[in-house]
């Protein structure tokens, strides 16, 4: 990149990645929780001084057996579907014709667009982010037994942001279980309180990256030694429940999983709310915008 573009870049970036040769940490410069707590609020305040200060929250039996059984037939549905169609929003294992996501689920099938629009959930997401919110990014994630692929460590917002051009920490992700998650059939690990800390990542996004990144991400991953201090300080974490179980994390979280080599699938709906009030600007990397089924420029 060259020098005019990286100090612009800088001096209008309150998180700038990925224009240095060495990682830069810095401090978190947006709130977590945009609202007061009140006791008619959608959290209790446990749960929110929970999520403020760790960032994720775990919420067993969140939905309804019911709820769920719709759920997990159409995820079977749409798994057998795209096995051998085609499409842009459909990625697959970067070793195999597996599928691993299919993107834009709250836009293209009836079903998850009506659980995107759940009151439970839109009520919690609106209180945490202090505003109406939309979904930037919609996915159900299939990892099989025996075959399914780790994700390594990362930041949803440092992509967002590089990426995408989201401005501000003012998003979340909420990660449904239609399965069971255990400790052993590769489920989401968190660093507790790395969202209050943000880590450039190096090396200069290669254009189109979203085509590789979305199989296996190797830019805007954190260097080891900023993971290993993170983790020094702050441990790992593994909220791992029964199907029905929601997972709220703010878009810093520092999260991954590791491969699946048991023979138990682990599936889940991921859906991430931005505020009305930090919606898209140009990516700060400078490049064109990622495709709409990975980040709604609404």
């Amino acid at each position: 990149m060259n020098s005019n573009r990286a100090n612009t870049i800088i001096a209008s970036d309150r998180y700038p990645s990925r224009i240095d040769e060495v990682p830069v940490r810095l401090d978190r410069r947006d709130p977590v929780v945009y609202s007061e707590w009140t006791s008619e609020g959608p959290l209790t305040e446990v749960q929110s001084s929970f999520y403020e200060r760790n960032g994720y929250l775990f919420l067993e039996q969140f939905f309804s057996d019911q709820e769920l059984s719709l759920w997990k037939n159409e995820l079977s549905r749409l798994q057998e579907a795209y096995r051998d169609q085609e499409a842009a929003h459909v990625i697959r294992e970067p070793e195999s014709r597996e599928v691993r996501s299919v993107f834009a689920v709250h836009e293209h099938n009836a079903i998850y667009q009506d659980l995107s629009n759940h009151p439970k959930l839109k009520a919690i997401t609106s209180y945490l982010l202090g505003s109406d919110t939309y979904i930037h990014q919609s996915r159900i994630n299939f990892k099989p037994g025996f075959t399914g692929k780790e994700f390594y460590w990362h930041s949803d917002f440092e992509t967002w942001h590089v990426e995408d051009g989201m401005p501000g920490m003012r998003a979340l992700s909420c990660s449904i279980a239609l399965s069971d998650n255990y400790a052993y059939n590769g489920p989401l690990m968190v660093i507790p309180g790395s969202h209050k800390t943000f880590i450039s990542c190096v090396g200069q996004t290669p254009d189109d990256h979203f085509k590789e990144s979305l199989r296996k991400q190797e830019y805007g991953v954190p260097d080891h030694d900023s993971l290993r201090s993170l983790a020094d300080e702050k441990g790992i974490q593994m909220p791992v429940g029964k199907a029905g179980s929601v997972l709220l994390f703010d878009c810093n979280l520092m999260h991954g999983s590791s491969s699946n080599i048991s023979p138990f699938p682990r599936s889940n709906v991921f859906l991430v709310y931005n505020s009305v009030d930090n919606r898209l600007v140009k990516p700060y990397s400078g490049q064109s915008p990622r495709p709409s089924f990975i980040a709604t420029r609404a």
